[in-house]
């Protein structure tokens, strides 16, 4: 694929696969040729693997970061999307962007402590451009904040689990859930490790799979979920700064004030999506455990936290 869509490159060097994503394979390389050489993303959807029902295609994914781009999100460019005669299934190519993805060292390591403290306000401003991309010709799946609360509903029930925390909270929600909002598009996951932050702040916001159209303020409740903070409970922005901070820069940029009771119900309503994923996590270890006892651990290890989401969730709902 490097030699057939960029220009002045002809091999692939120290390809490495990168940790983490459950459909999605990420792959490192340097892309070297007679223009030099080049630090490459590759991002890609292997045959056996199928999309999650909440997924977009990666090649609707490569779209939305390049109008992201134009838009004034910081992304890493999209370099080239992957062609049938690649012979490498669905995926895209992108320029590779140094940095830091990894929350609990980006809330310790000194690199970070001078950034640090501004880290909610850049998350605020970019958070209202990515709300700002035009979505025009590009399919989308459109949720309301009542359609989603129903989506994650079905899916703890699928779980077969009766937690009564759990349940609590749904009833939370059911009643106050807000009235449908002006539709933008949602990054739909947006929080450590899907931002490639440095010394100088915010470089890129990656992984755009789950984007949809639906509540803008529903970026801003996923990223103070409690499970980001990495015990820094006090920080509820990523445990690194305050919803004000947060709200105050989001206003600025977007032009329109931030509604905290929509945040906290999307909040809510984020944190027991967490313990959901924790609960689907757990259930599949039986299934790992034979085949791929690595990862079988890993998901042992995340089932866990269901615990954690019943702390989570009642200082939400019950806060002292």
């Amino acid at each position: 694929m490097v030699a057939r869509r960029l220009p002045g490159y002809e091999t692939v060097e120290s390809l490495t696969r990168l940790s983490g994503g459950a459909s999605q394979q990420t792959w490192a390389f340097e892309a070297r040729g007679p223009a030099g050489s080049m630090p490459v993303i590759l991002r890609r959807m292997p045959p056996e693997s199928r999309l999650s029902d909440s997924a977009i295609g990666l090649e609707i994914e490569a779209e939305l970061i390049q109008r992201a781009g134009r838009a004034g999100v910081p992304v890493p460019e999209v370099l080239a999307v992957a062609q049938p005669d690649d012979g490498i299934g669905h995926g895209f190519l992108m320029r590779r962007i140094e940095g830091e993805t990894l929350g609990r060292r980006i809330l310790r390591d000194a690199p970070f402590d001078a950034i640090r403290p501004h880290l909610a306000a850049q998350a605020g401003g970019i958070s209202a451009l990515v709300h700002s991309v035009p979505t025009e010709g590009v399919p989308l799946m459109r949720r309301t904040p009542a359609q989603d609360l129903e989506l994650l509903h079905r899916r703890y029930l699928r779980t077969g689990a009766a937690l009564p925390v759990f349940e609590l909270a749904f009833r939370w929600l059911r009643e106050h859930c807000p009235a449908a909002a002006d539709l933008t598009l949602v990054h739909g996951d947006y929080r450590h490790g899907n931002l490639i932050i440095g010394p100088d702040g915010i470089r890129a916001v990656l992984d755009w799979e789950l984007a949809h159209l639906g509540d803008p303020m529903e970026d801003l409740g996923w990223i103070c979920v409690a499970a980001w903070r990495f015990g820094q409970i006090d920080k509820p922005v990523g445990g690194f700064g305050t919803r004000e901070a947060l709200f105050a820069a989001y206003a600025q940029r977007a032009g329109r004030a931030v509604d905290p009771q929509r945040v906290h119900f999307w909040e809510v309503i984020g944190t027991l999506r967490w313990g959901v994923m924790c609960l689907d996590l757990a259930s599949s270890y039986p299934q790992f455990r034979q085949t791929d006892p690595g990862r079988a651990v890993e998901r042992a290890m995340i089932g866990r936290r269901v615990s954690e989401t019943d702390i989570d969730l009642l200082r939400l709902l019950a806060p002292r």
